[in-house]
């Protein structure tokens, strides 16, 4: 008789929400720049929303996939596909399509994609609050984001919620360095650096 034995292998990745979160982080940071009115133009924005806002946070969306994180693949990887779709429109926008695509353009039609945006951040805000209480932050700040953003393309507010828009983004922005850090320092460390919060604990019991 012959005996069999079994090897289980453990493969261990890193977590990935630091690149994902400073991707985001340097994202919103130069987009609120240019709604803010520090910057102006979008052709030094769309690179940036394409290689940070979009790959890194698709990375990490792939990455989160393989830590079976239904949560996390989510985020990133629906936020990463919302930055390809803005720096599409924005070349769209700039006639880089031609003129036919540039001329037919209907900003409430962003109105709706950022209407559905804001209905997914929502309950994606829930899930958040089981977490740690940066990513909750964030979240709340992309809530204002959407509000901001859909209201202005349907033309609500003479100019307010684009300021708010613009201000989300800016908090957003430094939120997310801030959670980039700590992800980043903390494992590196082994230990509590920049602390995080502990889950609220409403939804989902220790």
């Amino acid at each position: 008789m012959t005996s069999q034995s079994q090897q289980h292998v453990k493969i261990v990745t890193a977590d990935p929400s630091a690149i994902g979160l400073f991707g985001l982080a340097i994202v919103t940071l130069v987009a609120s720049s240019q709604k803010l009115g520090i910057t102006s133009g979008l052709g030094y924005v769309i690179p940036w929303a394409i290689f940070f806002g979009a790959f890194a946070q698709l990375f990490a969306c792939i990455q989160d996939a393989k830590h079976n994180n239904t949560f996390g693949m989510t985020a990133f990887g629906a936020y990463a596909f919302f930055w390809f779709g803005m720096a599409a429109s924005w070349l769209i926008k700039l006639g880089v399509f031609g003129p036919e695509l540039a001329s037919g353009l209907d900003v409430k039609q962003l109105g709706f994609v950022f209407l559905g945006y804001l209905i997914f951040t929502l309950f994606m805000t829930i899930g958040a609050m089981e977490t740690n209480k940066v990513l909750f932050i964030i979240f709340v700040w992309i809530d204002f984001l959407f509000i901001g953003l859909s209201l202005d393309s349907f033309g609500v507010g003479n100019g307010a919620f684009h300021s708010l828009a613009a201000y989300a983004e800016l908090a957003i922005a430094i939120v997310s360095f801030y959670g980039c850090g700590a992800a980043v320092l903390n494992a590196h460390f082994g230990r509590v650096f920049l602390p995080v919060g502990a889950p609220f604990k409403i939804f989902k019991k220790a």
